[in-house]
């Protein structure tokens, strides 16, 4: 089962942008702050609690500090969520009948 840090960082959209960003592969700190609206401190305090919850790890080369995805705890999330999936495609397949009747 996932962690509490693991949803914690997941609730804030600044880090969930981080993670898909860095689902393309590492960046630097800086590459990801160029692509915020965000102080360079803000988005470093974003990393450090994706880096708590165990979802992205560091990589220190020369001066640059890189970022990488981690992406087991986002598997355990997966499966966390997995058996609330047939509430959600029920709703759907309820929501598509409705759609057809007033169609």
């Amino acid at each position: 089962m996932p962690t509490d840090d693991v949803f914690v960082a997941l609730s804030n959209p600044v880090r969930r942008r981080l993670l898909e960003l860095l689902s393309e592969g590492s960046l630097t700190a800086g590459d990801l702050a160029a692509r915020f609206d965000l102080s360079r401190p803000a988005v470093a305090e974003h990393l450090q609690v994706l880096r708590r919850a165990g979802l992205v790890r560091d990589e220190t080369e020369g001066r640059h500090r890189h970022y990488h995805l981690v992406a087991e705890p986002l598997a355990d999330v997966g499966q966390w969520l997995h058996p609330f999936e047939r509430f959600w495609r029920d709703r759907m397949r309820t929501l598509a009948t409705l759609l057809e009747e007033d169609s």
